[in-house]
């Protein structure tokens, strides 16, 4: 049998791969490791070998290369944000029945899904809007008053506001990424599918990447991430840059010169090859060690490519990098620009906030538009003065929307009946507003989209078939694939 060139240079040429690399000084590749391992044995099971892989060419012409995904936690209100309903403010303080409308805690569609939400309360009084609204752009779209940076860029963006889902708690985040109720099996996020689809566009930076308040470590966040039966390989790697140290076990650590490195890591990829020889079939700890590899690479790359002071003063300004108000949302907006820009197919930033306004939503959505719109719309404007927002496609979202009614005090409750999201860039049509929820913003009730429309809008444009990606033996629902919102796409 043909042994490993070298291995004779170890003392006991027994000792197993793993307990070689925790005795070599490599105290980085095997904290990795284990965590990664440990993290992703739920895993284990079927893989994408199951079936043919994806050839990583897209299925017909992509519109778009990348994606910025804007995820905004805890359900913004629709009312006051993307969808004036002034029937608020003429019927505030009354119940649903005692309006001219058809009250819509009656309507069937409320009973079919409450089947699938649970029978959370209605909370009958009206709460008038807690914010004016104005026309902007050429498309004479209304937005609230609380986006005066991001109601600028209108005319980029298509308004949804027909969105709905079927869970009212917050695990609803994990369904806005895969699509699937926290009862049902498990669904790899649309971020996993993309790159599960179309790989990577630069293999010395992570193909799929999170930003944010460490979503990657609450329970409730897991499936806005991972890849599950794709494989750990596609699942996002989180990058706590607001932590200052966004690489966390990605350094050398002190006093290991660069040629020590290089050294120490030679003598993994030996091991590597003696690991394919006695683990043929050990498909997780394959797509373990291509990630370790590639945390050696990132080490040589993300650093560059995070240092945002090698941007303007005018850049830094723009994204609003010089306010304490705004700098944390500015610095992860501006790194995903930089991110796309090097070739990261897609980048997840879980902009942390209050939005779960059970209470005094004016006073909490006042303050978390105001550390995000500027960034945003500078996000927007940035891409496009660059010639990159024709090729990116960039996603604003929501868990869910805020009940009609008020909650405590003057707060509104989770609403997953009808809500709001927003595009641009990446072949979408500007300046358009599709679909409309009922008079009090209760009900989506003109063209409503659940969920995996959103997701089956973002596949089409980067050139992939949902139906295409299907893996033997894994059920998937009609529903899991989506139907692309057509009318938004140009």
């Amino acid at each position: 049998m043909q042994t490993a060139q070298g291995l004779d240079e170890f003392p006991d040429a027994s000792v197993s791969r793993r307990s070689l690399l925790r005795s070599v000084g490599m105290g980085f590749p095997w904290l990795a490791l284990t965590a990664v391992l440990n993290r992703d044995r739920s895993v284990r099971g079927a893989s994408p070998s199951d079936g043919a892989p994806p050839s990583g060419q897209p299925h017909f012409a992509p519109r778009a290369k990348n994606v910025i995904w804007l995820f905004l936690p805890g359900g913004y209100s629709q009312m006051e944000t993307f969808d004036p309903k002034p029937a608020l403010n003429q019927f505030a303080g009354k119940t649903y029945s005692d309006t001219p409308f058809q009250d819509p805690v009656k309507s069937p569609h409320l009973k079919r899904l409450r089947s699938l939400t649970g029978d959370r309360r209605v909370h009958p009084k009206l709460l008038p809007l807690q914010i004016g609204f104005h026309k902007h752009g050429e498309s004479g779209i209304e937005i609230s008053d609380w986006w005066p940076r991001l109601s600028g860029c209108v005319d980029d963006m298509a308004i949804v506001r027909s969105m709905y889902t079927t869970d009212n708690e917050h695990t609803a985040m994990a369904q806005m990424h895969s699509g699937r109720h926290k009862l049902d099996e498990t669904q790899p996020s649309v971020g996993a599918w993309v790159h599960y689809g179309l790989g990577s566009l630069n293999e010395n930076l992570p193909h799929f990447i999170a930003m944010g308040d460490d979503p990657g470590h609450d329970p409730q966040n897991k499936q806005c991430f991972q890849a599950y039966y794709l494989g750990p390989e596609h699942a996002a790697v989180h990058l706590p840059i607001e932590s200052g140290n966004p690489l966390p076990f990605g350094t050398p650590g002190p006093g290991i010169l660069p040629g020590e490195q290089r050294n120490k890591y030679a003598l993994i990829d030996r091991l590597n090859k003696l690991a394919a020889l006695e683990s043929p079939d050990d498909l997780e700890l394959k797509a373990r060690i291509r990630s370790y590899e590639l945390a050696f690479r990132m080490q040589m790359s993300v650093p560059s490519t995070l240092d945002l002071k090698t941007e303007t003063p005018a850049t830094h300004k723009l994204y609003g990098l010089d306010n304490n108000t705004t700098r944390t949302a500015a610095q992860f907006c501006l790194t995903a620009r930089r991110m796309v820009e090097q070739g990261v197919r897609f980048v997840h930033i879980y902009l942390y906030g209050k939005w779960d306004a059970h209470d005094q939503l004016k006073k909490v959505h006042a303050t978390d538009c105001a550390q995000v719109d500027q960034p945003i719309a500078a996000l927007l404007t940035d891409l496009k003065q660059r010639g990159m927002l024709d090729e990116t496609l960039v996603v604003c979202c929501t868990e869910f929307g805020r009940s009609p009614g008020g909650q405590n005090s003057g707060g509104r409750d989770h609403h997953p009946f009808g809500f709001s999201v927003w595009l641009a860039g990446g072949g979408i049509k500007g300046g358009t507003v599709h679909g409309a929820t009922d008079e009090l913003g209760f009900h989506a009730v003109e063209d409503p989209h659940y969920v995996t429309d959103l997701h089956a809008t973002v596949l089409r444009q980067l050139g992939l078939d949902p139906h295409e990606l299907e893996l033997p033996g894994r059920k998937r629902l009609e529903v899991d694939f989506g139907h692309p919102i057509r009318a938004i796409i140009s």
